[in-house]
């Protein structure tokens, strides 16, 4: 039989060609340097046009500075029910349907329940497989 090929002749972070171009002397490396001297010139010049009303150069030096604002949720307090999982999933619609939660958040907060349930599922299965192990040691 053949033996199969070996992977991964070098370790992470190893090159494969160490003696190979250095960084920073490709073409877009020269094309940056190109470019960066008259950067200054460039800003100087859109800050100005965008002083003068053109929106384009407002909105091109504004999106690259200033990130874009993402939208917030504000907390809305909900008091859900001590009892089971599925009593809690009904008073989330509960409180969509009347407005007090919008359906965006209610869809968040059905998804962590549904999530809690899977937990609490998983919690359930390894007490009763523990107790089964146990009840078949005590018994053989």
């Amino acid at each position: 039989m053949t033996e199969p090929k070996k992977r991964g002749r070098w370790k992470p972070g190893q090159s494969g060609n160490p003696n190979g171009r250095p960084p920073g002397t490709g073409h877009v490396a020269k094309l940056r340097a190109s470019i960066a001297v008259h950067v200054p010139e460039i800003i100087g010049q859109l800050v100005q046009a965008a002083k003068d009303g053109d929106v384009q150069a407002a909105r091109l030096l504004l999106e690259r500075v200033l990130p874009p604002m993402k939208p917030t949720e504000l907390a809305v307090p909900l008091a859900l029910p001590d009892g089971s999982l599925t009593e809690q999933g009904r008073a989330v619609l509960a409180a969509v349907s009347t407005g007090d939660l919008a359906p965006e958040q209610a869809a968040r907060l059905l998804s962590a329940i549904g999530a809690l349930a899977r937990v609490a599922e998983i919690d359930e299965l390894a007490e009763r497989i523990e107790k089964l192990e146990e009840a078949h040691h005590a018994n053989p």
